[in-house]
């Protein structure tokens, strides 16, 4: 059965950054790993490999099949862990979501994006890159622009407040049932159903 769709959230590895804002694509892959090894419906398989932890969901009488990953890569080099599965599968770019952190949106704003600028964030230029294309799907999370003063490489690479945690739980809940929109019915589907949502 050929492979659906691919899902990457990006993130850097290792526990030095788990709980910073570039890794808030790695907090939904966490949440959408977790519901669909719940989900009786679903079976799962994990890979560990070298480039990326992945898993395969496949649904009851085989309908779609989806390899969800967390590139082991660092941020600048996100592309080097999509463009294997892409090309094994012969996935187009427009199968292929990645899950990222968006400075350009208030924190907890949750969004689709197909193709487009990049917004200079290096992680979407490794994917645009590695694929040949930047018609591939984007789930934009919004954690806010810096504080005056503190520069953008630095303040993606800062743990969330405590007080922003409440409001980042809730938009991965959302960024997960938009997945799950994006599963069932397809990107136009997903984007109307979080448009319903404002």
């Amino acid at each position: 059965m050929a492979l659906s769709s691919l899902i990457a959230g990006l993130g850097n590895p290792g526990a030095r950054y788990a709980a910073t804002r570039h890794n808030f694509g790695f907090l939904v892959v966490d949440a959408l790993v977790a519901y669909w090894q719940r989900s009786p419906s679903v079976t799962g398989t994990f890979r560990d490999g070298q480039l990326a932890e992945a898993w395969e969901f496949i649904e009851e009488f085989g309908q779609r099949r989806w390899l969800v990953l967390k590139p082991l890569t660092f941020m600048n080099l996100s592309g080097k862990a999509l463009v294997r599965p892409v090309q094994k599968y012969g996935l187009l770019p427009s199968q292929v979501l990645v899950i990222h952190d968006e400075l350009d949106l208030p924190l907890g704003t949750v969004r689709f994006k197909v193709g487009g600028g990049l917004a200079g964030h290096n992680g979407l230029k490794s994917v645009a890159e590695a694929l040949g294309s930047r018609d591939f799907v984007r789930l934009r999370l919004g954690i806010g622009r810096p504080p005056a003063g503190v520069p953008g490489a630095e303040y993606v690479l800062q743990p969330f407040a405590v007080q922003e945690k409440p409001l980042v739980q809730e938009a991965v809940a959302v960024a997960r049932d938009a997945v799950l929109q994006y599963w069932e019915q397809g990107v136009e589907a997903a984007v109307q159903w979080l448009h319903r949502r404002r």
